[in-house]
């Protein structure tokens, strides 16, 4: 059985009259990907803030490589890097500048910064770009040195806080084979998204959190069953689609869908069958929140 890197049990969060987190439970284990999936608001960004001591809970407690979050800050810190939502990098400085300055701040002395530096330049795909001043570069580089800066001190568990935010396409997926690479050096990695596909890709297990509340935790072929093996797709003739219905997949079942809607469809309708996705699974639990 895998260690744990991460546990929290309880956690609650009041700012004023609102409850931001309404006691938190779950486990991270050693070397793994959890993704924190939740919209705007649940209460993401404040867990993170809390795990990573910049935060205190109002109630609960939770242990970082075995170390409580209350009485331990400083070997808590020493344990993890945190990347927010916004690249933390300075823009007049070379990227090259911007590592050592780090790596000699965290106490290395300036033969050990620049070979640090320089390895990571060369792992994140930066080396063509490192004497040049960061406010030269594009969202994913800026995401990419902010993520190597965070790492200029190994540590075993990174906090990554929707990491990938106004990243296009091409430089969110970069950074995914990054964390990937990451998780296969055995780092733990703690990782908030509004993105589903994101999650999808990444997390060895994902928890959903809506309205301060892990709604539902699992594999994302373990939150993917919970909607059923197949589902139904009905689109327009304009390729739209118009409706959804879960379904065993069995003939039988889909025999009695095709029935019950065959009167009520407009002329043109076309029928598919495709796999649940996260999109499916996360509108069905914070729909089902949202009406609890």
């Amino acid at each position: 059985m895998n260690e744990l890197a991460i546990q929290v049990n309880g956690l609650q969060k009041k700012f004023g009259n609102q409850m931001v987190l309404e006691g938190i439970n779950f486990t991270v284990q050693k070397g793994e990907i959890f993704a924190l999936l939740g919209p705007n608001g649940a209460g993401k960004t404040t867990l993170i803030n809390i795990l990573s001591t910049l935060a205190e809970p109002d109630a609960g407690d939770a242990l970082i490589n075995g170390l409580d979050i209350k009485s331990n800050k400083e070997k808590v810190k020493s344990s993890i890097s945190l990347t927010g939502q916004f690249a933390a990098v300075d823009e007049m400085l070379t990227g090259t500048e911007n590592l050592q300055m780090m790596g000699r701040l965290s106490g290395l002395s300036a033969l050990e910064a620049r070979s640090r530096g320089k390895k990571l330049l060369q792992q994140f795909d930066l080396t063509a770009v490192a004497q040049k001043r960061v406010k030269t570069y594009s969202g994913g580089m800026r995401r990419r040195l902010d993520l190597a800066v965070s790492l200029v001190v190994p540590r075993p568990i990174i906090f990554l806080d929707e990491p990938t935010t106004g990243l296009d396409s091409r430089s969110r997926r970069e950074l995914w084979d990054i964390i990937l690479q990451l998780a296969r050096e055995g780092v733990t990695i703690f990782l908030t998204t509004q993105y589903l596909e994101e999650a999808d890709q990444l997390a060895d297990t994902i928890a959903v959190i809506s309205k301060g509340r892990i709604v539902a935790t699992g594999t994302p072929e373990e939150m993917k069953s919970r909607i059923g093996k197949e589902m139904v797709e009905l689109r327009n003739d304009k390729d739209e689609i118009i409706h959804e219905i879960p379904t065993s997949g069995r003939i039988e079942d889909i025999r009695q869908i095709i029935e019950d809607i065959a009167s009520g469809v407009p002329e043109g309708t076309r029928m598919s069958i495709r796999r649940p996705s996260l999109d499916d699974v996360f509108l069905s639990l914070t729909s089902e929140k949202e009406g609890s």
